[in-house]
């Protein structure tokens, strides 16, 4: 009989039942006013430890959406700074180039 309980002890152990538990249960003694209802106080803080299935697939596809738009987002932030890079070095070069039209002060001085 004992083996059976020694064996079922580390079941819950490896599946991280007790960790689990034993937060909760911290969680409840931390609390600083207790709950009227302590068993729904468990199942609450259990369930969001172990959320059930239709949730996890639904924050998949969220982080699916998610990592594309960022992908999104570099491929863009990229391209963007590419082009300001283009226009930078252009902007750069107009400034090096002397200006060919001719001011009035210059003309002024040749005359």
């Amino acid at each position: 009989m004992e083996s059976k309980r020694d064996e079922f002890r580390r079941y819950l152990e490896k599946a991280g039942v007790m960790d689990a538990l034993t937060k909760v249960l911290v969680g409840l003694y931390e609390e600083p006013e207790k709950p009227n209802d302590a068993l729904m106080y468990l199942k609450t803080h259990l369930s969001v430890a172990h959320p059930d299935q239709a949730e996890l697939e639904s924050m998949r596809t969220e982080l699916h959406f998610a990592r594309r738009q960022a992908e999104m987002l570099k491929e863009e932030n990229q391209r963007l700074s590419a082009e300001l890079q283009k226009y930078l070095a252009v902007e750069s070069l107009s400034k090096e180039e002397p200006s060919e039209q001719s001011t009035p002060d210059h003309d002024e001085q040749i005359n």
